[in-house]
């Protein structure tokens, strides 16, 4: 008998979740830049088709009320105004002939396109 052995990957709604590859993808980027100092901030905007606009870049700033996680030796930084709207989201980066870039899957936001800011 074969034993199969299931790997699972921890999904905490309590804050942002970043997958493997997205943080090789950031480790990587920093070592292009050479810069050892810099975290990747992730800000939410209202707006956007699904309620929410989000930005994603490099900071070297620490703000007052930053969350700060780490995954696999990647600082993450989320403003405390954003941290709501983020908690569960997960941040992946995709490469494939169709597409390449960051996702975010946020279960926070809503799906369906209105006016006004959709998201509460």
């Amino acid at each position: 008998m074969t034993e199969q052995v299931e790997t699972t990957t921890t999904h905490r709604t309590d804050s942002i979740n970043v997958s493997d590859a997205a943080a090789a993808k950031v480790k990587s980027l920093l070592e292009q830049e050479g810069r050892d100092d810099l975290q990747l901030r992730i800000a939410v905007q209202p707006g956007g088709c699904s309620g929410l606009r989000y930005q994603l870049f490099f900071d070297e700033r620490n703000l007052d009320g930053d969350v700060v996680a780490d995954f696999d030796g990647v600082s993450v930084v989320v403003d405390r105004m954003s941290v709501p709207y983020l908690n569960g989201a997960t941040i992946d980066f995709v490469d494939s002939i169709e597409k390449q870039g960051f996702t975010i899957d946020n279960p926070n936001a809503t799906g369906s396109c209105a006016c006004g800011d959709s998201f509460h």
